[in-house]
């Protein structure tokens, strides 16, 4: 059973992949924004394996927190080049799901010019409710 209910206005059209709004009840955890780089501080190469990197990171602080995916209710992407962003969204849907399943909680997502480390190509941070 998932922990968060998704919000949708009436008469609005269905999201695809994201939810306009999503409601819970307990712990708040937030999670800081989570760069591509593995345990050892190292980037993989290309847009893709860092965005898979970067949810695990996140997956894995609300882990720690004693939640899951499917507890987390906001998702911001800060990506550096939403061209490259774009081009992979064909092959971008397997590697949200292997990291969040099919949890779509509300994102935003925008272009930055750059992050704190010159390698990140994405920084996503994220807000999880967890029961009490």
């Amino acid at each position: 059973m998932n922990p968060l209910t998704a919000i949708q206005p009436e008469g609005w059209p269905a999201p695809r992949g994201y939810s306009n709004g999503m409601a819970g009840h307990g712990r708040i955890v937030l999670v800081g924004g989570q760069i591509g780089w593995n345990a050892e501080g190292r980037f993989p190469d290309g847009f893709l394996a860092q965005v898979r990197q970067a949810l695990a990171n996140v997956v894995a602080v609300v882990r720690a927190a004693g939640g899951g995916p499917e507890h987390i209710g906001r998702l911001t992407w800060y990506v550096t080049d939403m061209a490259a962003y774009r081009a992979a969204l064909k092959d971008l849907g397997p590697v949200y799901r292997e990291a969040m399943g099919r949890h779509f909680p509300a994102m935003a997502l925008v272009q930055v010019v750059s992050l704190v480390e010159p390698e990140a190509m994405v920084e996503i941070e994220a807000t999880a409710i967890l029961p009490q």
